[in-house]
């Protein structure tokens, strides 16, 4: 089959939908894939760059839209675009059905098969591969934090220089999900003192991880919507929650906001006494532009300024970002093909019957599927059951293996078979054996021990420690390459040059697996640091 990849027609979209080291990967999948021209050009992808990565250059989209049978996209089609589908093509694009019934039955009167790549269930692990929304969003907040920069008219981190002292930039974050998350991030690393607030208290340690200050609103009621989304919260909470945001609107110099609930209008946080409130010079960046805007004075896709302050309500961040956000988007769709031709012969079955793909699904052959149906979820215990773990209490120091321990009588069992093997061997091997053998067993069983009372999660950067230390074998290399120096032989001693040479290559190889071994650790606990 062949995937088709038009240039994108909407007002200021730079973005692309494949990048040429994705098209490699589409056709190692067994599909041909053909791109527009100039489709890459406002991401930095030439139409010589796609070439050579193996795609057809198209001269225009008519031939897209009309030969191949699936097309990929950035945003939802618009009424030319449908115009020229042709009866039974696949589409995979940003849809927003909610947004758009007009779209759809469109879409459905076209016959066409469509995966709306913002429908897909976030909630299911093995989707995460495919999550364009979550990508996209972790752009969207890193380019806010630039923005705001941007129109900001001082440093963001505090300075003392000859010439004065410079305060850090105090910014706050209304919404701490993927995008208020990687904002919160770059304001940091940019040396701001950053605040964050949002209704899922599970988040509040995510923010302090990434050196934020997590801002409590005074108000009891949980506010998790669901699908890693919020939820409408009450009155009462939704008071408690503007006063909060009127005191950080006078004390903060920028507010970035990100708070957006599915398939409804974006909540209006702050207002226009808020702004009226802030510092002349500040800095307002209303990430939810495009679905009218958390300020009362927002104008979206545009930067305006009232009463000082800057406020600006672009609603294309990710594609200020270009090739950065075409290549992630590429990945995501990438992905996408993958689990839709598990069979790599460039031929699509959208199985109805997976979960993740049932969940992009929208429209098939024609007919729309869309809401799909709850996910579904492991059986809960019965009321008032207790679990598995309470009914056999495991021992000290056995919280991680998982397994029910073992009855006294079969560990004496196992315990007595052991010994009497070992005084087998002990009867039979000779000498210079048991002494290996011991020192073997002790270290198979200290090694068990070790792991299997350490969380799994530590189990990585453990291992690479141990194969680091492990490299102490290194010294019996080095015995046999210098016998003389280092274990007292006499010069007729040395080893034949064979012997030698496999010490040497020995120690080369140890070397690699000890350095190796504490990059590998220290590169991973690094993850974990600020």
């Amino acid at each position: 089959m062949r995937i088709g990849v038009p240039k994108e027609v909407f007002a200021g979209e730079r973005r692309v939908a494949t990048a040429p080291e994705v098209v490699e990967k589409l056709i190692k999948l067994g599909f041909s894939v053909t791109v527009e021209t100039g489709a890459g050009d406002a991401a930095n992808f030439s139409d010589d760059a796609f070439r050579a990565a193996g795609a057809v250059v198209a001269a225009n989209a008519e031939g897209i839209w009309a030969e191949c049978d699936i097309v990929f996209k950035v945003r939802a089609p618009n009424l030319d675009e449908v115009a020229q589908m042709r009866a039974g093509q696949t589409l995979i694009s940003f849809i927003w059905p909610a947004q758009n019934p007009e779209l759809m039955q469109q879409l459905a009167a076209k016959k066409a098969t469509v995966l709306a790549i913002d429908s897909l269930p976030r909630t299911l692990s093995r989707a995460q591969k495919m999550d364009a929304l979550t990508s996209m969003a972790g752009i969207s907040g890193y380019r806010a934090v630039i923005e705001a920069a941007n129109a900001f008219g001082r440093f963001f981190n505090g300075q003392i220089t000859a010439a004065g002292k410079v305060p850090p930039a105090k910014v706050f974050i209304a919404g701490a999900g993927v995008a208020g998350l990687a904002a919160i991030g770059t304001a940091a690393n940019l040396g701001a003192i950053v605040r964050a607030n949002d209704t899922r208290a599970e988040v509040a340690d995510q923010v302090v991880s990434l050196g934020g200050e997590f801002v409590k609103v005074d108000y009891e009621e949980e506010g998790s919507g669901g699908g890693g989304y919020a939820k409408v919260m009450s009155e009462g909470f939704q008071q408690a929650q503007r006063e909060m945001y009127a005191k950080q609107a006078r004390e903060v110099d920028i507010i970035i906001t990100t708070a957006l609930i599915p398939g409804k209008p974006a909540p209006k946080l702050i207002s226009a006494e808020m702004v009226k409130s802030m510092k002349p010079g500040s800095v307002i960046v209303d990430m939810a532009g495009e679905q009218g805007g958390n300020c009362e004075l927002t104008e979206p896709g545009q930067a305006v300024v009232r009463h000082g302050v800057t406020i600006i309500g672009y609603t294309d961040l990710p594609s200020r970002l270009a090739k950065q956000a075409s290549t992630l988007y590429a990945n995501n769709l990438f992905r996408v093909a993958e689990e839709l031709c598990k069979s790599k012969d460039g031929v699509i079955d959208v199985n109805m019957e997976d979960e993740a793909i049932r969940g992009l699904t929208v429209i098939k052959d024609g007919a729309i599927t869309w809401p799909p149906p709850a996910l579904k979820l492991p059986a809960a215990a019965p009321a008032g059951a207790k679990p598995a773990m309470a009914v056999v209490p495991q021992p000290k120091g056995h919280g991680h293996g998982g397994g029910e321990p073992m009855a006294a009588g079969t560990l004496a069992i196992v315990f007595g078979v052991a010994a009497v093997l070992f005084a087998l061997v002990g009867a039979y091997a000779p000498a210079s054996f048991l002494g290996h053998f011991t020192v073997f067993v002790l270290a198979c069983f200290i090694g068990y021990m070790v792991i299997w009372n350490v969380t799994p999660a530590l189990h990585t950067p453990l291992m690479s420690v141990t194969n680091a230390i492990s490299s102490i074998i290194a010294i019996g290399a080095l015995v046999q390459i210098a016998p003389p120096l280092l274990a007292g032989g006499a010069t007729g001693d040395r080893p034949d040059e064979l012997i030698r040479w496999l010490a040497v290559v020995g120690i080369g190889l140890t070397s690699i697996n000890m350095f190796g071994g504490f990059a590998v650790t220290r590169r991973m606990l690094a993850m974990f640091r600020k």
